[in-house]
């Protein structure tokens, strides 16, 4: 066989695998909201249940002084208020109402605490302080806690993940001082960007906690043996820059890959099922598609996502590869996607 034949026959072979495998079908994402001029960037994100009234935190780090804010959308998208939680920092993270208390917990990263927010005035209380803990090896840098996202168990304790310290605290549901449930290796990092342990939530049967490592593109598993945390180790990798996550009703657990512009879904295996949405530009300083999605939170046919759109160089870090379409937002937004699982457009998906 000729040189040109055995490039032909390659070139076929390549074309036919692809064909057969087929591509992601990514659905369509919408823009659901776009914050007021001047907002910080859009980083949690949770819906009220009883009116479907979407909450958002603005993560303003480099903003000179507190109180942060957290913006309400109606069910269409249209801003009702602003919130400004009484003495909190600048930088907001995750947000989440209690199933069982109804208060609305606000992550202050910035001053290390979980407060507990009126979700129509915005005073606040601090549910939760973080403290600081030494390092498990002396010769390890002491970042201080980090506290990122929540989490609830059955019986309303609460979970917050510490990106900084890798480790999970938890409180009762009436929060206080905070108990190490869990500290591991393998909720830290020394990756991009620097966050460990981010987004997680509970499988159905609540034998697992799962928590997205953002620096490492993991997703971790941590076993649940009643009250006690058990083996912790790496469900899944290769979710690039795993960010907020929540497990559906079928063990699916989705998850922001903030640094590929997309949401991946992971079966209960790990296998990855569905990758959604996807980067598609600036357009009138607006994110078209998904930028640098932080969190995700579902309402019934929906999943809504923050759109985080941040350029790492102004926080003191490295540019990323969407740094500089990041500097270009003017006005950040809110997404929203169907919430199915679409898999291939093409191809056996079995």
């Amino acid at each position: 066989m000729s040189v040109v034949s055995r490039i032909t026959l390659f070139l076929v072979a390549s074309f036919l695998v692809a064909f057969n495998a087929g591509a992601w079908d990514r659905g369509h994402v919408d823009r659901f909201a776009t914050l007021p001029a001047g907002a910080p960037n859009p980083e949690g994100i949770t819906v009220d249940d009883r009116n479907g009234d979407v909450y958002v935190t603005g993560f303003g780090p480099t903003a000179p002084t507190g109180p942060g804010k957290v913006f309400v959308f109606d069910r269409d998208g249209d801003l009702l208020r602003t919130l400004r939680p009484t003495g909190s920092s600048n930088a907001l993270l995750g947000l989440a109402f209690h199933p069982m208390t109804g208060q609305l917990l606000v992550i202050d990263f910035g001053a290390a605490k979980v407060l507990a927010v009126n979700p129509l005035t915005g005073a606040a209380t601090v549910f939760t302080t973080i403290p600081n803990v030494p390092p498990p090896n002396p010769e390890d840098v002491d970042q201080g806690p980090g506290p990122n996202a929540l989490a609830f168990d059955k019986n309303g304790n609460v979970y917050v993940s510490d990106s900084f310290q890798g480790i999970i605290w938890r409180t009762g549901p009436k929060g206080g001082d905070p108990a190490i449930w869990a500290r591991d290796a393998l909720l830290t990092t020394t990756g991009f960007p620097p966050f460990g342990a981010n987004g997680l939530d509970f499988n159905s049967n609540e034998s697992a906690l799962f928590v997205a490592n953002t620096g490492n593109d993991t997703v971790v598993r941590i076993a649940k043996n009643g009250d006690v945390a058990g083996a912790v180790t790496v469900f899944t990798e290769s979710i690039n820059g795993a960010d907020g996550l929540f497990v559906d009703g079928h063990d699916n657990v989705w998850v922001c890959a903030n640094q590929s512009d997309e949401i991946v879904v992971v079966d209960k295996t790990g296998k990855a099922i569905s990758k959604l949405g996807d980067f598609d530009g600036i357009r009138d300083g607006k994110v078209v598609g998904l930028l640098f999605p932080a969190s995700l939170a579902r309402h019934g046919d929906w999943i809504y996502i923050t759109n985080l759109a941040l350029d790492t160089t102004t926080i003191g870090l490295p540019q990323s590869i969407v740094s500089q379409y990041a500097a270009q937002v003017t006005r950040h937004t809110i997404a929203r996607i169907r919430a199915r699982v679409l898999g291939f457009k093409h191809g056996d998906q079995d």
